[in-house]
């Protein structure tokens, strides 16, 4: 942008009209003429936002080799196709590639976000060029532009207002607003921030009600969208949890499978063996040792939970996402939406006689009018019945249903006046359209600070004058007030300002009400009243709590989920919120986007982590309060719908979408998107999580000892000059039946029934404990003691070096299936859990026994797998050997129960 248009835009709401104009080189009269329109539009480029440059599909499909064990994968693969070894090869390089396009389908598209950041600014504008209003693209708004608004419209470019008219605009998006903001044109002081900044409109934003007139200062990239948009762009997608965990194992167990191919290597050449014969007992120990099918199992592990998920109307966008809510320490949560229904309703009603509570919540009729007894108020007789019908009809709302759920067209603060009357049993048609039919009107404006209407009585010759508006501004024209049976008084101005401010104290938006009987000949000259009113009541709202939140909140913070509300909004109306929720029961604090501006980066962390309500926050507070709370350890979920909110999803470890009320960009930047936009459904996810996480730690700790057990089988053999007690081909035949047979089996495991009564997991703690890891080793030498004792036995009973090396294999398979079962829980013995809760796991032995007996005697496998038949005695002894294992591994089960 140009040094004018960028002085313009950075201040321009601190600026003058004129000053605006001037800097501009604008009229307001006449616009831009269609010639420096072109030139500007040249000079600044399009009015959209720029693109980011992604990689390619290739680029994208090779980067899934971008991991250690796929790297020792290659080499192996690599290798035995080098020494003949053609079916080992082929099977290696089966699973890389399957790796690869699963990685390829599943990597997350960031530059979405932005495409849909930028699609929200596509949209006609009316603008006055050459003197003549024209409607041109938004793309080739200018700065310079004289840009006019109506009611329904998107706002085009981020504008300086010059002229409004009752202009209203719903920013909620941007800033978290829950109201539409009331626009006016005076200029404000330097610092005021954006939420706060009246005189601008701002890209993307709605106009609400009423119409104005402005100048475009800033385009594109340079707009506050823009600004987000930066953000998104900039801020870096973490790895998940899992992710991360995953990773470091990866890295150690390539390390150490290196390291034992190598000391095999070395150790075989010394001896006087073969280079090439060494090298391919090296492969075979490497592949023995990597577990193959651990991808698979994460993958379907994952997607199992988010099928899961799903059927609880969370929708998961990337599956490592599934777990993270399962290791999920902090929640920062949208208000707005989110734990709010995004629906103002009226939630008290104050007479001069009386207070009166209104139930039901949103745009729904569902609700009643009760007094302090419980009884219904009569909403057709005194001052009761006048405070509703002005808040009815002095208003320009309409009430509709749209796919089949209740909203507003217009002020949803009006909307809200519309429903509270409707649930007091007034008919919006016959008892105003009809009864008080409207002859003229004062609308809102900022100076004035109410709103007046002017409605005939049929059949009378007198009118009616109502009004709504600022308790302290409406009071000032009111002598008297009405009481219950509609006789007047003086009206008590003390007791007036007292109750509104005990509801404003309590959150809620008072508007007071007023009317007055006219006779035909009053004026009503469209700019201000001279007669003095009738004060006939208050009217509090604000946007309620959805109804499980409250509960959801309570959910997560027994499950050691701290829950933080994030917002845009004013502090007192969250505080309120904040309370309702019991998001302060723990006595947390309350800051202001004004006082995160004032702490150094520093302490940061450690005051966001004493809070729980965040108010009057930027997009990039949001994006910094984020980072904060990963700054000190934690594993953050971050909740939101609008177009502010981006950023913070992005960067969260997790970022939850809302589907219904949410953005585009939000559901973009988004890992995970509720379809109900419930904040309660995050508590189930945060279950499903959990069991996810569970699951694939069960897995692991399950095919581990086997990898284990058949690398140190070939070092031994290696280190004894010995003959293989397992070939490679039979490494393969164990590793990837009893992956899918067996051990895929545990991703359907249902949830352990303490999932939620337990706290989050360490983000800090590894993937498996020292108590797992002494087991694996435990399982693990049980499982090389026990082949290399059966191979030895039978060797020396007569048996042929196949038939040996068949009992090995199956000893290996069998200990594999009994400690299945130990591995259903890691803490829990076996006939807790109840042995057909997972019958997959019985179907899934039922295939594995199968294809051992296959392998054992069908001549075909025989042959391939140079395996032979075995005799029962054989069988006896094998069986033997698993219960031995089972009935070890389930003493230690019992004595390291509670250090898992």
């Amino acid at each position: 942008m140009g040094s004018a248009a960028s002085d313009a835009a950075a201040g321009s709401h601190s600026l003058s009209a004129q000053d605006v104009v001037r800097s501009l080189h604008t009229d307001l009269q006449r616009g831009l003429t269609e010639l420096e329109a072109g030139h500007r539009l040249e000079r600044y480029g399009q009015n959209v936002l720029p693109r980011a440059e992604s990689a390619g599909p290739v680029i994208r499909l090779l980067r899934q080799l971008n991991h250690p064990l796929i790297y020792v994968l290659l080499v192996a693969g690599a290798g035995a196709l080098v020494f003949g070894e053609g079916v080992d090869a082929s099977v290696i390089f089966g699973v890389v590639l399957v790796n690869m396009l699963v990685g390829f389908v599943q990597e997350s598209k960031a530059e979405a976000a932005l495409d849909k950041l930028q699609a929200m600014v596509r949209t006609a504008a009316r603008v006055l060029r050459d003197g003549r209003e024209r409607t041109v693209p938004s793309d080739n708004v200018v700065p310079g532009d004289v840009v006019l608004v109506d009611a329904g419209d998107k706002v085009p470019a981020d504008l300086r207002l010059i002229r409004p008219t009752n202009l209203r605009v719903d920013e909620s998006a941007l800033t978290g607003e829950s109201v539409p903001v009331l626009k006016e044109a005076a200029e404000l002081p330097t610092a005021t921030p954006v939420a706060d900044r009246r005189n601008m409109l701002y890209s993307g934003t709605l106009v609400a009600t009423g119409a104005g007139l402005g100048i475009a200062v800033a385009t594109g990239a340079d707009t506050e969208l823009g600004n987000i948009h930066r953000l998104v762009a900039s801020a870096e997608e973490l790895a998940t949890p899992l992710t991360r965990k995953l990773a470091w194992f990866s890295k150690v167990l390539t390390a150490v499978i290196l390291a034992l191919a190598a000391v095999t290597f070395a150790i075989g050449v010394a001896r006087g063996q073969g280079v090439g014969e060494m090298f391919t007992a090296a492969v075979a120990l490497a592949v023995g040792a990597i577990p193959e099918g651990l991808p698979a199992a994460v993958t379907i592990t994952l997607a199992i939970g988010v099928g899961r998920m799903a059927r609880r109307r969370a929708v998961i966008r990337r599956l490592p996402a599934v777990e993270t809510l399962g290791s999920t320490t902090v929640i920062g949560s949208d208000k707005t939406g989110t734990l709010t229904e995004n629906q103002m309703t009226v939630r008290a009603v104050w007479t001069p006689d009386g207070r009166f509570d209104a139930t039901g919540s949103g745009y729904g009729a569902d609700g009643e009018i009760l007094d302090n007894s419980g009884q219904a108020g009569d909403a057709h007789i005194g001052a009761l019945h006048w405070c509703l019908l002005a808040g009815a009809a002095c208003n320009d709302a309409a009430l509709v249903h749209r796919d089949g759920r209740p909203g507003v067209v217009g002020d949803p603060t009006e909307g809200a006046l519309l429903v509270v009357a409707r649930k007091a049993g007034l008919d919006l048609e016959r008892d105003v359209a009809v009864a008080l039919p409207r002859l003229a009107a004062l609308p809102f404006s900022s100076e004035r600070q109410y709103m007046a209407t002017l409605h005939a009585v049929p059949g009378q010759d007198r009118r009616v004058l109502l009004a709504k508006g600022a308790v302290e501004r409406l009071l000032t024209l009111c002598t008297k007030e009405m009481s219950a049976d509609g006789s007047l008084r003086p009206v008590d101005r003390d007791a007036v300002l007292a109750a509104a401010e005990n509801l404003a104290r309590a959150g809620l938006r008072v508007l007071a009400m007023a009317m007055k009987r006219v006779c035909a000949t009053e004026q009503f000259d469209g700019s201000s009243m001279s007669t003095p009113l009738v004060f006939t009541g208050l009217q509090a709202m604000f946007d309620p709590p959805r109804r499980d939140a409250a509960a959801a909140v309570r959910a997560c913070h027994g499950a050691g989920v701290a829950v933080k509300m994030i917002t845009g909004d004013h502090a007192a109306t969250a505080t309120a919120i904040a309370g309702d929720l019991g998001l302060l029961d723990d006595g947390g604090d309350v800051l202001t986007g004004s006082d995160l501006a004032e702490l150094p980066a520093g302490e940061l962390p450690g005051v966001v982590d004493r809070a729980a309500v965040f108010a009057r926050v930027s997009p990039e507070q949001k994006l910094r309060l984020v980072e904060a709370f990963q700054a000190s350890g934690h594993v953050v979920a971050m909740t939101g719908d609008g177009v502010n909110d981006a950023p913070a999803l992005r960067r969260a470890d997790i970022g939850v979408a809302m589907g219904r009320s949410g953005t585009d960009v939000a559901k973009d930047a988004a890992d995970m998107v509720l379809t109900d936009d419930d904040f309660a459904t995050i508590e189930a996810a945060v279950e499903e999580g959990r069991g996810v996480f569970d699951n694939l730690t069960k897995f692991i700790a399950w095919t581990l000892p086997t990898n284990m057990a058949e690398g140190f089988v070939i070092l031994v053999a290696i280190v004894l000059g010995a003959a293989l007690p397992i070939l490679p081909t039979q490494i393969l035949w164990i590793n990837m039946t009893t992956a899918v047979a067996l051990g895929l089996m545990l991703a359907f495991e249902p949830k352990e029934a303490d999932s939620m009564q337990r706290p989050p997991r360490d983000p800090r703690k590894p993937l498996l404990t020292r108590p797992l890891v002494l087991r694996i080793l435990l399982v693990s030498v049980l499982l090389v003691g026990g082949s290399w004792w059966l191979y030895s036995w039978e060797l020396a009973n007569g048996a042929t070096l196949a038939e040996a090396r068949t009992a090995a294999v199956n000893l290996f398979v069998a200990v594999e299936l009994v400690y299945l079962f130990n591995c259903r829980s890691l803490t829990r013995p076996m006939w807790s859990i109840g042995v057909f809760s997972n019958r997959w796991i019985l179907g899934g032995v039922a295939v594995q026994a199968a294809g051992q007996l296959a392998i054992t005697y069908l001549p075909v496998f025989n042959g391939l797998f140079h395996t032979a038949p075995i005799t029962a005695d054989v069988w006896l002894r094998i069986l033997g050997l698993a219960l031995l294992a089972w009935l070890i591994v389930a003493a230690d089960k019992r004595l390291r129960k509670r250090l898992i």
